[in-house]
């Protein structure tokens, strides 16, 4: 395990020192998205808006979030492959690397230790500690410490190591198929707008949104990012519950990344699915006579700081 971590290193900046590889290719990409603005259609539009979903809901959110980093279902390894795949369409860097830095997000969040957290100021929180200090770029310590099951997976390293390889050929395909306009939308704006949906689970629902559940953490619930992220934005639920491959709990709580998790369980693709679910007022009513009271209706919220867990 170690000689396979040892060939995906990467060498670091040190604390408060810019990495400038990164930055370089954030701002490369951020001109890219404003340039794609010049050649505006419909069609390149849906274009961003199709390939966002193969990236970000898809390889992100089914994939590295609910599937690799928690565990939230289990699937063919196949399915998690191809996940992963297009996971790498987000320039967000490799399996292993975005694995590690998630789960120390959740050991240590809002607190000392958290990569990136709004207490240390919401820029930072955003996209300021991908561009300074050692980011998401760990030693083999920490990875072996913290992804363990990843690293004894071939693929997992290969991929982590060449996770730039599918981005450039996607580009090379859409610049045959309709030239630099396909690139700048389907390359550049799509991965910038993909990119600041991400960084809003970091910053914007660890800021705003309301608060379900008394985590340790100051993680929230906002619509806004919700939607934008394919269902992440549903954050304190995700922070009370992290192995639910649910993270929408109430009706309206929209989640498209476990809508699609939900459709590969029904297609036999996906199974030992983990959801949270919010207990029913009748549940509640009953808890209360069983301890002898007596609730009205009227005082019972509409969602409860608890929930019933279990494989679906």
């Amino acid at each position: 395990m170690a000689l396979n971590l040892e060939n995906i290193a990467k060498k670091s900046a040190t604390d408060g020192e810019i990495n400038w590889v990164t930055a370089s290719f954030m701002m490369l990409f951020h001109v890219g998205a404003i340039a794609a603005l010049f050649f505006f259609s419909w069609k390149l539009v849906l274009l961003a808006v199709f390939l966002n979903w193969v990236a970000g809901s898809l390889g992100i959110g089914m994939g590295y979030h609910r599937l690799l980093t928690h565990r939230g279902y289990k699937t063919h390894k196949w399915i998690e492959y191809f996940f992963t795949i297009c996971a790498t369409l987000a320039l967000e860097g490799g399996p292993i690397f975005w694995v590690a830095t998630h789960r120390i997000h959740h050991r240590y969040s809002d607190h000392e230790g958290d990569p990136h957290s709004p207490i240390d100021g919401k820029w930072w929180a955003h996209m300021g500690w991908i561009l300074v200090g050692k980011s998401m770029h760990h030693d083999t310590t920490t990875l072996a410490r913290y992804v363990p099951d990843l690293a004894k997976d071939k693929f997992h390293v290969w991929i982590t190591k060449y996770h730039y390889v599918p981005m450039i050929v996607l580009a090379g395909v859409l610049f045959a198929i309709g030239g630099l306009p396909c690139v700048l939308w389907g390359v550049f704006f799509r991965t910038v707008l993909g990119l600041h949906s991400t960084w809003l689970v970091n910053s914007a629902t660890h800021s705003w949104g309301y608060r379900r559940f008394q985590t340790r953490d100051r993680s929230t619930n906002s619509w806004w990012v919700g939607l934008l992220a394919w269902g992440e934005g549903w954050h304190n639920n995700h922070h009370a519950h992290p192995v639910s491959a649910r993270h929408g709990l109430a009706w309206y709580e929209v989640d498209a990344n476990w809508y699609g998790i939900w459709l590969l369980k029904k297609l036999g693709l996906a199974w030992n699915v983990y959801c949270a679910k919010l207990p029913s007022k009748q549940s509640v009513k009953k808890a209360a006579k069983a301890l002898g009271e007596s609730i009205p209706s009227e005082m019972i919220p509409r969602t409860q700081a608890s929930t019933d867990f279990a494989s679906v």
